[in-house]
């Protein structure tokens, strides 16, 4: 029963982890699936998210009404960095070999890095992200072997995470799949050339796509900040990569793939903490990718495509 106990609650956490990792590695699947690039810059969009979140709460003061107000704000001012990335870093390489946006992508994510550093008001100390005191709910409770009482619980921050991250993957699928929009950026993913000769302006739906993937990062940002209140210029690099490993899981390119992917890395490394050690948590992260990828080159819900060389 106490073995069950300790399960549950890290079930709990991971799913809560897996929820951040998913809203990021989806803007990586989205933007790779439409134009081919691995936007190696996404994982610090969460960084700027984060930050403008926390210079709003500083201002305002943390209370459930400016917290979402900080959530929306960052959702807005973030998606404009990521159309510049978009439209002066990655666009004028289109049509290039894809090595050059590839190389383009990393020295951008350096660049925004190091530029955070620089900015006065930003720095490069580590700052305590505003929190509330969050009311926990317990789930079960046991006791153990010694008398210990034993209990399961999930907070209001993990609420919070799971009800957003719904909210915000719900809003993604019903734009994809029922709007306008969606049918051209689906369209656009399968043949841009086909879609540009059938009237869709795909330089549009490029920049959408990144907008609406920089959103979606710039709330991971929060949440993420919120679970783990402490931010700095780099905090977006490990989530990012670990993001980016979920869309390659669960098949680059496909939607419920970067969801199912977030998920299972969110599982893997809350569990690995729990009962083997928090020190290999990475390394069994990159492990699961690696034996996934043995079986399933695609990822679990990607698709086999031929290439012409």
């Amino acid at each position: 029963m106490t073995f069950f106990a300790q399960l549950l609650q890290q079930i709990v956490n991971g799913l809560a982890l897996g929820s951040i990792y998913a809203l990021i590695s989806l803007g990586y699947t989205m933007v790779y699936g439409i134009v081919r690039l691995i936007n190696f810059a996404h994982g610090d969009l969460l960084t700027i998210g984060a930050f403008i979140a926390y210079f709003c709460l500083v201002a305002l003061g943390i209370t459930p009404l400016t917290l979402t107000i900080a959530i929306l704000l960052a959702m807005a001012v973030t998606p404009l960095f990521g159309y510049a990335l978009e439209r002066f870093a990655y666009r004028p390489l289109r049509d290039a070999p894809r090595i050059n946006s590839l190389i383009t992508a990393i020295g951008a994510s350096i660049l925004i890095e190091n530029g955070l550093r620089v900015v006065p008001f930003i720095g490069t100390e580590f700052r305590r992200f505003p929190t509330m005191t969050t009311a926990q709910w317990i789930l079960m409770q046991s006791t153990d072997e010694f008398g210990q009482l034993i209990k399961v619980t999930i907070s209001q921050t993990q609420l919070l995470v799971f009800f957003v991250a719904a909210l915000l993957m719900g809003v993604l699928v019903l734009i994809v799949d029922r709007t306008k929009t969606g049918k051209a950026m689906r369209a656009t993913s399968f043949d841009m050339k086909a879609a540009a000769l059938m009237g869709i302006n795909v330089n549009r739906i490029v920049s959408f796509t990144f907008l609406l993937g920089s959103s979606l990062a710039a709330a991971a940002g929060v949440l993420f900040a919120l679970s783990y209140p402490q931010i700095e210029p780099y905090m977006g690099i490990m989530p990012g990569l670990k993001a980016f490993v979920a869309a390659v899981l669960g098949g680059i390119g496909s939607i419920p793939g970067a969801m199912l992917g977030g998920l299972i890395l969110g599982l893997a490394e809350t569990l690995t903490k729990g009962f083997i050690s928090s020190q290999l948590s990475d390394a069994v992260v990159f492990l699961i990718l690696i034996v996934i990828l043995m079986f399933r080159p695609s990822g679990l819900l990607g698709k086999a495509v031929k290439e012409k060389v």
